[in-house]
């Protein structure tokens, strides 16, 4: 009885924080939604930093290439990225592009047949004699069916349809899988769903809790009284058997007086 009712109380616990969990999960999505500044492209930018969704495998690991020494390394389709967002003023600007290494991971814009919103790492990087840098981008996934191409943005150039929109800082696939699940019509039907089951599990939890402690509560009035009864049953047993000894003591003097009395006649 006492390890069903630790086993309950467990998965009680465990309830509670699974939906504490959830709900907070939710609350920090609702408010990255609510304080995000949202781009043309729909992309989120919080704080400086813009939140995008991958959408393709050319940042997934790769036998052919060597990521070991960086910082960033593999980017799963549907990971969320966070970029740092590279400055508007045209001083900061310069110096955020001075620190930008080989192997560093930028999101830009590119044209080939349309404008494409990609992420790919830097493979070379080099100041140009009329200001601004040469940047060469590559993805890591060199498997034959992934884009290897190389694009090149020259950031000097005022205006260009390809320009770089910051540097990837770091990566979540969970939060990335998370929040693309919720922008599925299943995702949102979990929503909804999902705290509404456990809040239903916990309540039914709670209900049996009660019961059992309700049906134990009744057993422990039962055996108390039974035990009760047995008490007084015991003492009118013991008020009985003194009675009949009293009654045997009368009965033993009573003869005793007779004989007495028949020894004194003779």
């Amino acid at each position: 009885m006492k390890s069903k009712t630790l086993s309950v109380r467990a998965i009680k616990i465990a309830g509670d924080v699974l939906l504490y969990l959830f709900i907070a999960i939710c609350l920090v999505a609702l408010i990255l939604s609510i304080v995000s500044k949202k781009g043309s492209d729909g992309a989120a930018t919080v704080l400086g930093y813009q939140l995008r969704l991958v959408q393709s495998p050319s940042m997934e690991a790769c036998e052919q290439t060597d990521v070991s020494g960086y910082k960033i390394k593999d980017i799963p389709t549907k990971s969320m990225v966070f970029i740092e967002v590279m400055p508007e003023d045209p001083s900061e600007a310069a110096a955020w592009y001075a620190e930008l290494a080989v192997g560093d991971v930028l999101t830009f814009k590119y044209v080939y047949t349309t404008q494409e919103t990609i992420t790919h790492r830097i493979v070379s990087i080099e100041e140009n004699d009329h200001g601004g840098y040469s940047i060469e981008l590559q993805g890591d996934n060199k498997s034959e069916d992934a884009d290897t191409l190389i694009q090149t943005i020259d950031t000097a150039l005022i205006n260009s349809p390809n320009y770089v929109i910051g540097k990837v800082v770091a990566v979540s696939v969970p939060f990335g899988y998370f929040v693309h699940a919720l922008k599925s019509p299943v995702g949102i039907v979990c929503i909804i769903m999902v705290p509404c089951a456990i809040i239903i599990v916990l309540e039914i939890i709670r209900i049996i809790s009660v019961v059992s402690a309700e049906n134990r509560k009744k057993q422990r009035a039962i055996k108390a009284q039974q035990q009760n009864e047995i008490e007084e049953l015991k003492k009118q047993l013991e008020l009985l058997q003194a009675a009949q000894n009293e009654v045997s003591s009368t009965s033993t003097d009573v003869q005793d007086i007779k004989t007495q009395n028949l020894e004194e006649q003779e």
